[in-house]
């Protein structure tokens, strides 16, 4: 009887947690394919005729292709360079623990975490301004940096439980510390790569305030970007800004859907030890 109070009891939380989830999803999407008719006169219904064109509208209006290569560019770049350079940073720190200076390095890292973007705000503008950093290169290299902290936190903990006999293996077969990370630790990340990658793109690709105090040209504009200067010029226009969401929301849809596959294969991969 107590097992079956607690299988109810967590299906009604399931339940209430898929709904405010899938609720705002539902209303993002109705209110997408609406006419200015339509959601004035019920929030909640279906729409009577699925209205495409609020989605080319908003595609004009927005420059949505342009703002979407950015922040692919970024995105896809930032990705990339983090998970090659975090997790060497994290590998030398993991495997010298036992040294006082990687020992304050990696603390160093951690109490980064602490400080608050809106504290360094300014004089990271001043300095990006300076050195002609306010651009999209520049934006990648503090998405990367910024980052560093937590992934390092993450990237040590998991590599301080891979044995260290695989690489005393690797170097008595004569590979140098360059090629023992790169062929065995490196490959053996993998579940860790796919949790940094997802966290970091989800970073890069939904971010707001840096791109807005770093980006002096709109041409250079990010997604969330043209969607907050969108709806400030349309703020009454609640049809097409939210087929700009919906369209700004599908990428990472995609990228989720695509990334748990490689999460959970990863994991499975992980746990076996040979």
């Amino acid at each position: 009887m107590q097992k079956n109070r607690t299988n109810w009891l967590v299906t009604i939380l399931l339940l209430l947690g898929s709904s405010v989830i899938l609720f705002p999803l539902y209303l993002t999407v109705t209110i997408a394919f609406k006419t200015p008719q339509e959601l004035a006169d019920s929030l909640l219904a279906l729409p009577q005729s699925w209205r495409f064109e609020n989605f080319t509208d908003a595609i004009y209006l927005t420059g949505f292709f342009n703002a979407l290569t950015n922040s692919a560019v970024i995105t896809v770049s930032v990705v990339v360079f983090t998970l090659l350079t975090n997790s060497m940073v994290a590998y030398a720190i993991a495997r010298n623990m036992h040294r006082k200076f990687f020992k304050f390095l990696f603390y160093y890292f951690v109490s980064a975490m602490f400080i608050p973007f809106p504290i360094i705000m300014l004089p990271i503008v001043k300095q990006t301004s300076a050195w002609g950093m306010d651009n999209i290169l520049g934006l990648i290299l503090l998405y990367i940096v910024y980052g560093l902290a937590f992934n390092v936190f993450l990237y040590v903990g998991y590599i301080k439980s891979i044995p260290k006999e695989l690489e005393e293996a690797a170097i008595v077969d004569g590979a140098s510390t360059w090629s023992v990370f790169w062929k065995v630790i490196f490959p053996l990340l993998t579940p860790m790569n796919a949790t940094v990658g997802i966290l970091t793109a989800l970073w890069a690709w939904n971010d707001f305030m840096l791109p807005l105090v770093i980006i002096s040209d709109t041409d250079m504009a990010t997604l969330p970007l043209v969607q907050y200067i969108f709806q400030g010029q349309f703020s009454t226009n609640y049809n097409l800004a939210f087929a700009s969401y919906l369209m700004a929301l599908a990428p990472m849809i995609l990228v989720y859907i695509v990334a748990q596959k490689w999460i959970i294969s990863g994991v499975t991969k992980g746990a076996i030890k040979s």
